[in-house]
């Protein structure tokens, strides 16, 4: 075998210009790669005289590994690319490994390679996919004192190339970067050495994988196994789009019956619309204050006339007269609880109320949509930019340097909820589940659920009733179903529990957190390798006729195709024989590998047998 290695460029400053000679026998023995091949070389240069009569390249051989035949053609002059760049193509073709070289205190030299040659050499290398070593040499200079070898140097800009230039060329070119402050045998034998017989035994490999391929493809009748058909790609499972902003959305429109907020013009007195404090506090820290703050009969005037100074939110709200009232009246015979009447005192807030109520409630990201809102109804730029920096100071998020709209929806949006979660600030009812206490908020579950809302704003028990018993679902289940309704994720912890969740979804008829469960069913049973489906006690058919019994279309197809892609799995376990016949039907004609490639393969391996016996007997 035989190695190819074409160099480029010179390590010695000022290289080999237009009419210039080429170096010598005694300069060429002082090269890198000379340098190299001499100390591990058993034969020397072959031919070396006649070589350097070739005005192109100067070639010449050695031997490593013992019986590899390594030739250089090595080309000092970058001029020779520009006057016969024909040859010099010719040559590339056959590297199998090249080399670049420039030296450090040569910056002209290099910026004609990197602006010049580098373009034309790139995508021909990409093509021919050759390795590629750039090699930086020498030391880079330093006049108040010696030659500095630091990378991240810049005392030498202006005369040696920098690091970061060659390592930028490097990997415009796909190379490998060396920098050898010297040619003596360390950075020589130990740097640029072991790179290079690396490429070359890689190169080696590859040659030496070329060879049987070709003798087999001299073998006209040689028996070829049957091919193997990929198995069938599974079905995906298909989501909805979340629908959390619309259902708050639907809250603050149609909610009334669950408000316990009331604001009222500070001029006029007039009601101006009703909120639920769950979600206020929820999303803003000062209704939090505002709202949670001790029970009081008389207007807290020192609490927001104080800070009216500064601008700041509290001089937007402020409680009504007599603060909080408990207890408050229902004529439609439901659960009484407190209602909170909170006074606007900002005229822009008051003229825009209901936008501003409707940013808090769909997230508090859409900050674009609210700016279009208050443009269109108080058609003043000012107005509107005084009224945003009260909006963000209102629900504590200042502008920062880091205020974009990717970063505040991942801040808020379906997260606003997150504090409400198993919480008991502003519950209004409780459930109880297998023993366990979990606080609950009717607003939220009206808003997320139809099952919920029917159930309590019907003439149903759980109607005027706090404390809500919930049978046949475990703790753990209804309360992952209620972390889904308050912040619009779901994340069940194995297989078991995310079908115990969608049958919880099912029976509240959650659509969307029934088809989150079915994603994470599918995922849990596709990370499994092999033989931990060969060996795990979660029956896949039982998970059949539960996806089945609950409604679960997706889930039910997409398991019959997995069951059919590891049917050599699946059909010698004993509930294999609890599908029915229309799904044993249709999972056999799915089933991967198929029963004609299993034939094919038994009758090559019969053919092969006896083609050994047929051999065995000439022998």
């Amino acid at each position: 075998m035989s190695i190819h290695i074409v160099a480029l460029g010179s390590e010695c400053p000022g290289g080999v210009g237009p009419g210039e000679e080429i170096m010598g026998q005694g300069q060429l023995q002082g090269g890198l790669l000379w340098s190299y091949l001499g100390h591990g070389a058993l034969v020397g240069p072959c031919d070396l005289e006649s070589s350097l009569h070739n005005p192109a390249f100067m070639e010449y051989t050695s031997r490593v590994f013992g019986d590899v035949t390594v030739v250089v053609r090595d080309c000092p002059s970058w001029d020779l690319l520009d006057s016969d760049w024909a040859s010099v193509r010719k040559v590339l073709e056959q590297a199998d490994i090249l080399v670049i070289k420039y030296s450090v205190t040569d910056k002209l030299a290099f910026q004609q390679v990197r602006n010049g040659y580098a373009p034309r050499l790139r995508p021909l290398l990409r093509h021919w996919g050759v390795p590629v070593i750039l090699v930086a040499v020498g030391a880079r200079l330093n006049d108040e004192g010696p030659p500095c070898t630091c990378p991240l140097c810049a005392s030498d800009w202006s005369s040696c190339v920098p690091h970061s230039e060659g390592l930028q060329l490097s990997r415009d070119l796909g190379a490998t970067y060396l920098e050898l402050p010297s040619l003596n045998h360390v950075f020589v034998g130990r740097y640029f050495g072991s790179v290079l017989e690396y490429f070359m035994i890689q190169c080696l490999k590859h040659k030496a994988k070329e060879r049987p391929e070709k003798r087999r493809g001299n073998k006209v009748n040689e028996l070829r196994p049957p091919h193997l058909e990929q198995p069938a790609r599974l079905p995906p499972i298909r989501v909805e789009e979340s629908s959390f902003s619309q259902d708050m959305q639907w809250l603050l429109e149609r909610g009334v019956q669950f408000a316990d907020v009331a604001f009222y013009a500070g001029d006029s007195g007039k009601e101006l619309g009703w909120a639920h404090a769950a979600v206020l506090c929820a999303v803003s820290p000062y209704f939090r204050q505002l709202l949670l703050g001790p029970k009081t009969r008389e207007r807290p005037q020192s609490r927001c006339v104080c800070r009216e100074r500064d601008g700041g939110p509290h001089s937007l709200l402020s409680t009504w007269d007599g603060g909080i009232i408990d207890d408050m009246p229902r004529s439609d015979g439901h659960l009484t609880g407190r209602l909170s009447r909170l006074v606007v005192k900002d005229p822009l807030l008051c003229m825009c109320l209901w936008e501003t109520l409707m940013f808090i409630y769909r997230g508090a990201w859409e900050w674009e949509h609210l700016q279009e809102a208050l443009e269109e109804k108080l058609k003043n730029s000012l107005a509107v930019a005084q009224l945003m920096e009260q909006i963000r100071s209102l629900i504590g998020r200042d502008r920062g340097p880091r205020d974009t709209p990717s970063a505040r929806a991942a801040q808020l949006g379906p997260q606003t909820l997150v504090n409400l979660f198993n919480s008991p600030l502003y519950s209004d009812v409780i459930f109880m589940v297998q023993g366990s206490v979990l606080p609950a908020h009717r607003a939220v579950l009206v808003a997320r659920c139809d099952v919920m809302a029917a159930m309590f704003s019907g003439k149903y028990a759980e109607a005027r009733s706090r404390v809500v018993p919930i049978h046949g679902v475990s703790s753990d289940t209804f309360l992952s179903f209620l972390e889904y309704l308050y912040t619009d994720s779901c994340c069940p912890a194995s297989v078991l529990q995310a079908m115990a969740v969608l049958v919880c979804a099912e029976m509240y008829q959650v659509k969307r957190l029934q088809h989150l469960c079915e994603v994470c069913v599918c995922a849990y049973l596709q990370s499994m390798p092999s033989r931990e489906l060969a060996s795990t006690g979660i029956s896949v058919v039982r998970l059949l006729r539960r996806a089945k019994c609950h409604n679960a279309e997706q889930l039910y197809v997409w398991l019959l195709h997995f069951i059919a892609n590891n049917y050599l799995i699946f059909s010698h376990k004993p509930d294999f024989l609890e599908l029915s016949e229309e799904e044993r039907e249709q999972v056999e004609r799915l089933r991967w590998p198929s029963r004609g490639y299993l034939q094919e393969l038994s009758e090559y391996q019969q053919r092969r047998r006896k083609l050994r016996k047929s051999r065995c007997i000439v022998m």
